[in-house]
Order: structure tokens, then sequence, then C-alpha cells
């Protein structure tokens, strides 16, 4: 069996809901992002997933992330800085309008970066590093982390510059499934929400 992984952004955050940039900021869950945690984890036990018996998991070290693995019955997973959000340096905490505001009317994340923090290349090392962890054996893998870093983790999967993950949207508590199609590199799930309606 070729190596997936198995991407789950965390639950709703109060950030979350207003746009803010959550990076380092250790944001906690909101009640909706527990009641979203738990529908996903009830999700991951049914069939054709049941449980994932032997998956190999790892989260972010912020408990947003945390809390969304525990909560969908991963307790006991490994952390690991790799997987934490993007730096966002002096735009931590700010919503695209605010930072738009600073950076001029035409910033864009994924082509202009933030001031102080996280160069997108850094991101897409720490990624990269995933990646690499996720295809060295024959066993799927389950990571809990953040938006942008999951974007970019997706991107480096496809063997797409970083920048490419502009283009993957993720929900908050949403299941992205990475395979392979024809020897290929291939999404076999993406941003799939379903388990919540």
């Amino acid at each position: 069996m070729a190596a997936r992984i198995l991407l789950v952004r965390h639950g709703q955050t109060e950030w979350s809901v207003t746009g803010q940039h959550t990076g380092r900021t250790d944001i906690p869950l909101l009640d909706d992002g527990r009641r979203m945690a738990k529908l996903l984890g009830e999700r991951l036990h049914r069939a054709p997933w049941s449980g994932l018996p032997g998956v190999e998991v790892r989260t972010s070290p912020l408990s947003r992330a945390k809390e969304t693995c525990e909560l969908a019955g991963f307790a006991g997973a490994e952390t690991w800085d790799a997987l934490l959000e993007w730096d966002y340096g002096d735009y931590e905490g700010l919503a695209p309008d605010r930072i738009r505001e600073i950076a001029g009317d035409d910033w864009f994340i994924w082509r202009d970066g933030v001031r102080g923090g996280e160069r997108l290349d850094e991101v897409a090392a720490r990624a990269d590093e995933v990646v690499s962890w996720a295809r060295s054996a024959d066993r799927d893998v389950l990571v809990f982390a953040h938006g942008h870093i999951l974007r970019v983790l997706g991107a480096r999967w496809l063997g797409y510059e970083p920048d490419f993950a502009a283009r993957l949207k993720l929900d908050p508590a949403s299941l992205s499934v990475l395979g392979w199609a024809y020897g290929a590199p291939a999404v076999e799930r993406w941003n799939d929400t379903g388990y919540l309606d």
C-alpha cells in the first residue's frame, strides 16, 4: 500500500469566524469547534475509515489542533512543530482588510508574504518535511493542523510551488486525503465537511 496522508484542519475558533490571521497565538476552540471535532471523529470511526487502524497520528502543538485531535478520538498523538501554522509576524491577529490598509490594497499573502514572520519558502520547507515523513513507510498518516500550513502541504504533495496553495481552500474541521493515482501524487478528497451538515 502506498502511503496516504489524511489532513484535518482544526475546528472553529473565534478568530477563524472573524477571518483574523491566527498563527502562533493559542486561540481555543469555540463550543461549535468542539462539536465539529466530535462529528469528524464519529465520521472517522465509521466505515470506510473504521478508526483508521494502524494510522500514525501527529498534531500541531497548538491547543486548537490538539483538542480537535483528542475530541476526534485520537488522544496521545505526537505533537510536531513542523505542523505549526504560518508565523504571520506583524500581521498576527489581523483580518485581510486591515492588513491591506497597512501593506497596500493589492496585498496577497501567497505573493507578498508577511512582515516580521515566516517567509513562504520557510513554511514550504516545513511542509516538505511532513511530506517526506508521510511517504517514508507503507502506512497511512493523519495530521491535525491549520489552514495555511495544510494548504501548502497539499501543494507540495502534488509537486507544485507553495503559492499553488492559494487555490486549495480549507474550511474548519475539514478532512482531506492525499494519495496516489497512476503512480503520481493525487488528491483523493479535499475540504470534505459533509459530515458537519
